[in-house]
């Protein structure tokens, strides 16, 4: 699969943007403030239906607009799709093939594509919460029927803690908590299988990026000795003082140990960057391999704090995957990749290709 052609309109600072763009290698460049991160988000929006800066929908919206909109066009095989995305006052409004009730999924199944930015070593550094979606994410690539029992176990654990802050008594507790442990069981197994197939994906890029090992390990979201059944009940009184379950998948997490110390805690901020890269470029060569097709991979200045040697090692890992690839820089850096990239230029949010 590769994105062909990608249009945004009234986008952040991007009034009016139409791209065709290469199949493998392509470079976006321009001075800070320019709009080069804004181009990425938009093509991540149409990818995720959601900002990676965690930006609302009123801050997307460029100035004097009432919403924006987004289309894009892949390709695999010979078969082309049809992607597009609209969002303001109405709420957001998809469409895949001209099936218009698919949602933020069909587009993750459209356009699966992952990103880079000068936040990701919070992916290392952050709390367990960004690694439990970069899970979920691969998971729901590689297992079928994860996002139904992921939504079912959202709709449990919601009626739970409703159940919980409204001072249920034990009998009607103990019906959700039926619910809860049948649903998050298939949620956890699911994570399971998915994270057995990632690990040796996750361990060679780590490797290969820092030269040195790098464990991961999955928790379950309570003691890995109990069961879940038995977690929840003896966790029922902090959950009642909390107003909210304190065991199950929703407090997973993948713990990071590198050279004996916990990851997260004691590396350096490019040393944290090289290993969310790791992760991230772990679970692409993954998703790709059980797909069967490219990824789209949006580096937003994959530059920024690493020293040259880390930044060259970081692109061979990527041109290694084979992915789509569009990154963006202050300077034309064509050298980036190992065959000359299709570039353009921005500049006050007009994007042009460039000689």
């Amino acid at each position: 699969m590769a994105l062909e052609y990608f249009k945004a309109t009234d986008f952040r600072c991007l009034a009016a943007v139409e791209l065709d763009i290469d199949p493998s290698y392509n470079l976006v460049y321009g001075q800070n403030a320019s709009g080069k991160t804004s181009l990425l988000e938009a093509l991540s929006y149409m990818g995720r239906g959601k900002s990676f800066r965690g930006a609302s929908v009123q801050n997307l919206v460029r100035h004097g607009a009432r919403e924006f909109v987004l289309f894009g066009r892949t390709v695999n095989a010979g078969v082309s799709r049809h992607i597009g995305v609209r969002n303001g006052p109405a709420g957001l409004e998809t469409s895949v093939d001209g099936v218009h009730d698919g949602g933020a999924a069909a587009l993750a199944e459209a356009l699966p594509l992952q990103v880079i930015d000068p936040d990701i070593h919070d992916l290392v550094a952050g709390g367990p919460e960004q690694r439990r979606r970069f899970l979920d994410w691969a998971t729901f690539h590689v297992e079928h029927g994860y996002l139904d029992a992921w939504r079912r176990f959202r709709r449990a654990l919601k009626q739970r803690n409703a159940a919980l802050r409204q001072g249920a008594g034990a009998a009607e507790l103990g019906g959700w908590d039926r619910e809860f442990v049948a649903t998050a069981l298939v949620v956890d197994a699911a994570r399971r299988r998915a994270f057995d197939l990632l690990l040796p994906c996750l361990a060679e890029a780590a490797a290969d990026l820092l030269g040195a090992e790098v464990a991961f390990d999955y928790r379950q979201g309570w003691a890995s000795e109990e069961d879940l059944a038995t977690a929840l009940v003896g966790a029922q009184g902090r959950d009642r003082q909390q107003g909210s379950s304190q065991v199950g998948p929703q407090r997973a997490d993948i713990r990071l140990v590198f050279d004996e110390r916990q990851a997260r805690k004691m590396v350096s901020r490019g040393q944290q960057k090289l290993l969310a890269c790791a992760m991230v470029l772990g679970a692409t060569e993954l998703v790709q391999g059980e797909l069967e097709r490219k990824l789209l991979l949006l580096l937003d200045d994959p530059a920024a704090e690493l020293d040259d040697r880390s930044l060259a090692r970081l692109m061979a890992r990527v041109a290694r995957l084979e992915s789509q690839v569009i990154a963006t820089a202050l300077q034309p850096q064509a050298n980036l990749f190992p065959a000359p990239p299709r570039m353009f230029h921005v500049e006050q949010g007009i994007v042009s290709p460039a000689t």
